[in-house]
């Protein structure tokens, strides 16, 4: 890294390993605490040391929190799987953040909250890969129960609104 660079550069055998399909490219990345590298490209966020790379679509993402404090990123996934924790060597780089936040929220063509009873909702949304293959989308808070048919009826009415307005396939 020369001494007056803004940007880290990214290690030639973390790039080679992230094996990016053709028309994606890297659009950020940052030096994780443990020496491993997050790196977010056009179509996912993927975590690398070089040998061993995990990659996930954009479209698998919900939401990430960066807390400058502790200089972490953590991602929550709509599948509810575990949170993802990425801790950044260098909080003052923030190109990663804007990126993660630009390619989430550039993956969400439409969405809409559905009230499902008191104080719980659930986010109902199409979403748009990088070759633009729309995918819906429903994410139930904590507590809700999905298998209700009311709750059921409303997600799917949800739905079939949003693939309406947005093209979505019927089933997408």
């Amino acid at each position: 890294m020369g001494l007056l660079s803004r940007t880290e550069k990214l290690p030639a055998d973390v790039r080679a390993a992230l094996d990016l399909d053709r028309g994606d490219r890297v659009l950020a990345h940052g030096r994780l605490e443990d020496g491993s590298w997050a790196v977010a490209t056009a179509a996912s966020l993927i975590r690398s040391d070089g040998t061993s790379t995990a990659a996930c679509s954009w479209t698998d993402v919900d939401r990430g929190a960066w807390d400058p404090t502790t200089a972490t990123l953590t991602v929550t996934w709509v599948d509810g799987s575990p949170p993802l924790v990425l801790t950044v060597a260098d909080p003052r780089r923030t190109a990663l953040m804007r990126v993660f936040r630009e390619r989430v929220q550039a993956s969400v063509v439409m969405s809409e909250t559905v009230a499902l009873g008191p104080g719980l909702t659930a986010r109902v949304a199409v979403r748009k890969d990088l070759h633009g293959n729309l995918v819906t989308q429903v994410v139930g808070d904590a507590g809700a129960d999905m298998s209700d048919p009311l709750v059921q009826a409303a997600v799917r009415s949800a739905l079939a609104r949003l693939r309406s307005a947005s093209g979505a396939p019927p089933e997408a």
